[in-house]
């Protein structure tokens, strides 16, 4: 793949020209970086250590908690390192693979919360069923589909962009390589890559909502009609977290990209990406943390073993 370019570099603008608030900032997002890569960790961690969440809803939480550290990670340290130094640079290939990564990584997420509504969809409509149908070969099927998925479906907007030629100007009013600015710089035609990026958005995003709709549409339906009320509670208790993290995850990104050709406030769009990129991986472990009970009780004996194993060192 050529790309016949005279530019070797970007500019990003950032936030702001001021470098007050700039460290300040950074201060602020390296705290919620460092937080999300914690938290996210722990869930990965207990759910792996603790037999009780042997189940598929925790093993999907675990893959989702690994996407949501590779989803940050895809943007924010070059974020932060910028702002740390005061440069406001990224190479070519650099700016090429951050779009590439944060699109592939951002659309598996979507492909997961998929996966995860058809397995509370099966656990609630099909519980007699569940552990033949959501078998650990099923569970892992789905999880490798929704990676490799993922990665395939921005393969043709990523290619499409590396063939374009970028012959000035170089700076990007964003705080790290998104495709749509990239697309503004271009010299030549964008119509194409116009095209394939708004089909592939409408396929990931529409469509994989789409299955989450129907999915908790029948979900509730089912839930509506079991009798016992205290049965009624859990199981919405049970998908209450997912659908607030779907709400975020896919308003957020449907504001971003979803949208006519020229509309938009960038300095508008940033917050946005802002709240995807990073307030977002913060705040699911805590959404999925603070509503399930079963791992919190997992959280407190963990904390419990590793606060006995440190007084048997000393």
């Amino acid at each position: 793949m050529r790309n016949n370019t005279m530019v070797r570099e970007f500019t990003l603008w950032g936030f702001t020209d001021s470098r007050r608030i700039e460290i300040s900032l950074f201060t602020l997002l390296l705290g919620m970086y460092f937080l999300t890569i914690m938290w996210n960790t722990v869930i990965i961690t207990i759910t792996l250590v603790n037999q009780q969440l042997k189940i598929p809803m925790y093993f999907f939480l675990k893959h989702f908690a690994v996407l949501e550290i590779g989803f940050t990670s895809t943007v924010l340290p070059k974020a932060l390192g910028n702002m740390a130094n005061g440069q406001q640079t990224i190479s070519l290939p650099g700016c090429f693979l951050q779009v590439y990564l944060y699109l592939s990584v951002g659309t598996t997420e979507f492909l997961m919360l998929s996966v995860m509504s058809i397995d509370r969809y099966v656990a609630i409509c099909n519980p007699l069923r569940y552990s033949t149908i959501m078998n650990h070969r099923t569970c892992s099927l789905l999880v490798l589909c929704s990676w490799a998925g993922g990665f395939l479906l921005m393969m043709a907007p990523a290619i499409t962009l590396f063939q374009l030629s970028f012959c000035g100007p170089h700076a990007i009013d964003h705080f790290f390589c998104d495709i749509e600015p990239l697309i503004k710089l271009a010299c030549g035609d964008t119509s194409l890559l116009e095209l394939i990026f708004l089909l592939s958005a409408i396929l990931c995003l529409l469509g994989t909502l789409a299955i989450n709709i129907v999915s908790y549409t029948i979900i509730i339906f089912t839930i509506l009609c079991i009798p016992s009320t205290t049965r009624r509670q859990k199981a919405f208790s049970t998908c209450a977290s997912h659908i607030i993290v779907i709400s975020i995850t896919y308003g957020s990104c449907i504001v971003m990209y979803i949208k006519p050709r020229g509309t938009g406030d960038l300095a508008y769009t940033k917050g946005v990406a802002l709240l995807n990129t990073v307030v977002s991986p913060l705040l699911n472990p805590f959404v999925y943390c603070l509503r399930n009970k079963q791992f919190q009780d997992a959280l407190k004996a963990g904390f419990k073993a590793l606060v006995g194993f440190s007084r048997t060192r000393e």
